[in-house]
């Protein structure tokens, strides 16, 4: 996978092994939500940070760690 980025979609980063638990320590709702299970290939992660004043850098450093 191409590096992480404000522009990769959910679909693509929950692919990534060990991601999700990321995503979930960090606070990302998106993962659980019924709504967005429907359009997670085009939910970006720039976005969702966005939306739910998340640490967008954080995030993005440690997804990047994961082999």
């Amino acid at each position: 996978m191409k590096k992480i980025t404000s522009k990769t979609t959910l679909a693509k980063i929950i692919a990534k092994k060990g991601a999700t638990k990321i995503l979930a320590e960090n606070g990302v709702p998106c993962l659980s939500c019924p709504m967005a299970a429907m359009e997670i290939d085009k939910l970006k992660i720039g976005d969702v940070c966005k939306m739910y004043g998340l640490n967008l850098k954080k995030i993005l450093k440690e997804l990047d760690l994961i082999k």
